[in-house]
């Protein structure tokens, strides 16, 4: 613990209750920052800092990802969706962002970098960044930084699914209803289904043109998390999978996080009633916010990722502009060597 004239921030263990109670709570707060996600990377070393104010409440979080740089002394540091804190209260963003140094030091690190789940328009928090030495980044349109700048969030909170739908757009409501009348089933997965989603998910892969996750990566992911805050979601014709999701539950939120679908099956929409479904279970779960995860900010209609804004959009929720990365730059020749390599690869 360091205390200092009207701060203090202190590292605990993955099971502390107060990090876990406050990251969970906090209108900020992310999955990306829970204590799980940690076992989850589990090839990076970590830190959990809290910071308190002087009656010792908890008023900040920061789970703290350390990842070691091959062959060289240098640590990359990064905090998903980190610090979890109110914007505006520098004090705990000092602590958080204290202790970061201080791990730095400890660490070798020669860069650290997060994407809060501040909005873009938050201007306080682009002058306490700036006091802290923080660079704040140009926000990109597409998804050229780690986590997407642009989401889509559904507000869930106090609603029934029947208002929620009425809300969709005509398209969306036909679909749903489309995917039922073609003989759509869903039903919650379980690890043995993994394998399958797995096929499917290189299908939407090499479709869609990105990289997919080896199995072993998900079912680490459903052993550590399933069915507390993981479910599988499978869509099926005729017993056979078509599609399916990943969703996952912390604080008062779920999030879209995988979905899949087979080519063959595409026309009987089985990805709005795996939408469907995954609200509900935020509805199941009293959560305010189902957030559908990343979308293009260029809404044109010749962008190559018009039709995953289009899909998103006709469950009428809000588009989201987050604040972007920010960074801090410890050894910057490191950094520099740093970043011309990962141009070359």
């Amino acid at each position: 613990m360091k205390k200092g004239w009207d701060f203090v921030f202190q590292f605990v263990d993955k099971n502390s209750k107060e990090f876990d109670e406050f990251a969970s709570s906090h209108h900020n707060g992310n999955f990306l920052q829970a204590p799980f996600w940690a076992d989850i990377k589990d090839n990076w070393q970590h830190k959990f800092i809290v910071s308190k104010d002087e009656n010792g409440k908890v008023r900040g979080t920061m789970l703290l990802l350390i990842q070691k740089v091959p062959k060289l002394p240098y640590t990359f540091l990064y905090a998903p969706r980190g610090p979890v804190s109110d914007s505006d209260d520098f004090d705990a963003l000092k602590d958080l962002i204290d202790a970061v140094k201080v791990v730095a030091k400890e660490k070798k690190g020669y860069i650290f970098k997060c994407d809060p789940s501040f909005l873009y328009t938050d201007e306080t928090f682009k002058k306490n960044a700036e006091k802290l030495g923080l660079t704040v980044k140009p926000s990109g349109k597409n998804f050229e930084g780690i986590q997407p700048n642009f989401v889509f969030r559904l507000d869930i909170e106090g609603k029934t699914y029947e208002e929620l739908f009425e809300a969709f757009h005509s398209k969306t409501r036909y679909n749903i209803r489309l995917a039922t009348r073609k003989g759509v089933t869903v039903r919650r997965g379980d690890k043995s289904d993994l394998p399958a989603f797995h096929e499917i998910m290189k299908i939407t892969g090499t479709r869609d043109n990105f990289s997919i996750r080896p199995l072993e990566y998900f079912e680490k992911m459903y052993d550590i998390m399933a069915d507390e805050y993981l479910r599988l979601y499978v869509a099926e014709h005729e017993g056979k999978m078509i599609a399916g999701t990943i969703a996952i539950y912390y604080g008062d939120k779920v999030w879209y996080l995988y979905g899949a679908s087979s080519n063959e099956h595409r026309n009987r929409m089985p990805n709005y009633l795996l939408q469907e479904e995954m609200i509900k279970w935020g509805l199941e779960k009293e959560c305010k916010i189902y957030d559908f995860r990343g979308v293009s900010g260029d809404m044109s209609p010749e962008n190559p990722l018009y039709g995953l804004y289009r899909f998103k959009s006709g469950f009428s929720g809000e588009l989201v502009q987050f604040i972007g990365e920010c960074e801090m730059v410890f050894k910057p020749l490191v950094n520099f060597v740093a970043n011309i390599a990962q141009k070359i690869l």
